[in-house]
């Protein structure tokens, strides 16, 4: 039990990745805030985190949403007192199309979610993490934009990806004399839901195609990751174990950007 005595706040916690990440930390002793624009799965995640024996605390908000995001983390506060650990998991894939098909909004909108909504969580709740004396974010990035570079279309969300990269590591500097440490965790292919989510246009006219006849994961041969798999590097960089480790990016990917 790692993390008792802790409080957690996981963004995109009511499935995949930040799910499991919700029950892994739960597991370690911490108490959770589940924050997700999904009250349903955040209620579900919340339900098994009691099952475990632990407290998780809903929290309906989009992350890209000042109001809510300020209201979301004062709440989670006043419930239990405290915040230690940030995972900054929201986001999306968006639409992935060629530059010049691609469409203003739909640009913003990626943006908006996946850079606005990880810098409005840590904007927000930085401050309680000072006030605890210290603590751990963990952004979860992707090997696109960090890696690879070979996703057809998906110029905004690679652009994304990066730019979380960069806000880790510069981060790691400015909030060290704090005794916060922030590092990112870059998954490759993982066994979720977000790919129902893509929209997807001009694949052939962005794509270079490549073929793996061992399959493009070299540890498993192909085969996608678990969530389980990125949630236990992130309970990892929540706890103690990883003291010394700030400013890093962790590729979750079974080899697979070395490919790419």
């Amino acid at each position: 039990m790692r993390l008792t005595g802790k409080v957690a706040l996981v963004t995109g916690g009511g499935s995949g990745i930040g799910k499991a990440t919700a029950l892994a930390l739960a597991s370690e002793g911490a108490k959770l805030g589940v924050l997700s624009r999904t009250t349903a799965d955040i209620e579900q995640t919340c339900a098994e985190i009691g099952h475990l024996g632990g407290e998780g605390l809903p929290i309906t908000a989009d992350i890209a949403d000042e109001a809510e995001m300020s209201a979301a983390i004062e709440s989670l506060v006043a419930r239990f007192g405290r915040l230690d650990i940030i995972v900054a998991n929201a986001g999306i894939n968006g639409v992935w199309a060629p530059i010049d098909d691609l469409r203003p909004a739909e640009w913003d909108k990626t943006i908006s979610v996946n850079l606005r909504g990880t810098y409005l969580t840590l904007h927000y709740g930085v401050p309680h993490l000072k006030a605890a004396g210290g603590g751990s974010i963990i952004v979860v990035s992707s090997i696109n934009g960090t890696r690879t570079f070979s996703t057809p279309g998906a110029t905004a969300y690679t652009a994304t990806k990066a730019a979380q990269v960069a806000m880790v590591q510069q981060l790691a500097l400015e909030l060290g004399k704090f005794r916060i440490r922030v590092n990112a965790v870059c998954p490759g292919l993982i066994e979720t839901n977000i790919p129902e989510s893509t929209s997807q246009r001009g694949q052939r006219e962005t794509e270079i195609p490549v073929v793996w006849p061992e399959g493009d994961i070299p540890i498993t041969r192909g085969e996608a990751g678990r969530s389980e798999d990125v949630a236990d590097v992130v309970a990892f960089l929540a706890c103690d174990a990883s003291r010394h480790v700030t400013g890093s990016p962790i590729w979750v990917d079974g080899g697979q950007g070395l490919l790419r």
